[in-house]
């Protein structure tokens, strides 16, 4: 962070990967980040599960996030807090049928979160030609804070 915001220059209080990613599961809602063929951003609350490691969504192929990540797959996933932060910096496209095991795992993750809102697909709703897009976003960098500034933390994955 720039110098003026009051971040520490040590490590100490820093934020564990395990707490920020209990976050992510534990999340309702998101928001996506795309960025349109002209350059123009656009950004669309979602709603999605975190399992092993990545975020999970789905919906039709034709919305504008959709649509801009054909042509930019780069991408920016943020919870809703901006107190309390977790940005995520990575890639999203369509992802393969998840097959019955995987498949299983985000209906039942699926179905915990948003079940009582109306919505708990099937295992096999990602299946076949006529199903629902199911996409993944991968992420590399991350940002967050519960704490801002003392516990300001930025991760990297490879």
């Amino acid at each position: 962070m720039p110098d003026g915001y009051g971040v520490p220059d040590t490590l100490e209080g820093t934020l564990e990967w395990p707490d920020v990613e209990a976050r992510l599961v534990d999340a309702l809602h998101y928001w996506m980040a795309t960025t349109r063929p002209n350059g123009r951003p656009h950004v669309v609350p979602r709603w999605g599960v975190w399992l092993d490691g990545r975020f999970w969504y789905d919906g039709s192929p034709a919305t504008v996030h959709a649509r801009n990540l054909r042509s930019n797959d780069a991408c920016t996933l943020h919870l809703e807090s901006g107190s309390q932060a977790v940005i995520l910096e990575g890639t999203s496209g369509p992802s393969d049928p998840p097959g019955p095991e995987l498949g299983a795992r985000l209906s039942a993750e699926f179905a915990r979160k948003y079940a009582d809102r109306g919505y708990a697909p099937e295992a096999d709703a990602w299946e076949g030609s006529d199903a629902g897009g199911l996409a993944v976003f991968t992420f590399a960098k991350a940002l967050a804070w519960f704490e801002f500034p003392t516990d300001v933390t930025r991760f990297r994955f490879g």
